[in-house]
């Protein structure tokens, strides 16, 4: 994946959305799949040949992108095991289970109003 340039527009107005603890929040676990990845990850340490079992309409390159940066941004632990072949095992590290409560709060709200919104089309 590209660099963004650290004087581009998109990086500074980035610097400056995120001095807002909501967006900064939001932006941390924004993206099509940082959320199914850490609601899955919530139930177990997983492998990542497990995720990407779990998450098969994903490509590998975006598993392992979605990945990278949760582990950047502190909610996904990454352990290597000096084993052949190889062993990598995921898990969530304190800061991200914080977002358990609030995952099944969102979910229950978006159960509500995906309901309320096909009766309203119906």
């Amino acid at each position: 994946m590209a660099t963004r340039k650290k004087n581009s527009t998109y990086s500074r107005n980035e610097n400056i959305i995120v001095e807002c603890d909501l967006t900064y929040a939001v932006n941390k676990i924004g993206g099509r799949w940082k959320i199914l990845i850490l609601d899955k990850l919530a139930e177990k340490k997983m492998r990542f040949s497990e995720l990407k079992h779990e998450f098969y309409y994903i490509t590998e390159r975006m598993l392992t992108l979605q990945l990278r940066a949760m582990e950047q941004d502190g909610l996904v632990k990454r352990t290597v095991y000096a084993e052949v072949p190889p062993r990598v095992e995921y898990e969530l590290t304190e800061m991200a289970l914080e977002f358990g409560p609030i995952f099944k709060q969102l979910s229950a709200w978006g159960g509500k109003h995906r309901d309320l919104t096909k009766k309203d089309i119906v």
